[in-house]
């Protein structure tokens, strides 16, 4: 099983869509629950990072243009 690696100020983009029809999340902190914001609507949660990790499609990290 490959575990997707992620931190602090990355974008998530997840299997299923907010319901203001965003996929796209911010990783605002790290731990054992993940807190992160809908770049859509900017509704902030936090999420435990098991259920996290199983709905994320792809990381996209700010360095990774660069």
């Amino acid at each position: 099983m490959n575990i997707p690696k992620f931190d602090k100020g990355d974008t998530l983009i997840m299997k299923k869509k907010h319901p203001c029809g965003s996929v796209a999340f911010e990783v605002l902190r790290t731990g054992s629950d993940i807190r992160i914001r809908c770049l859509g609507c900017g509704h902030d949660l936090t999420v435990p990072r098991i259920k996290l990790e199983k709905n994320i499609k792809k990381v996209e990290s700010p360095t990774e243009g660069v």
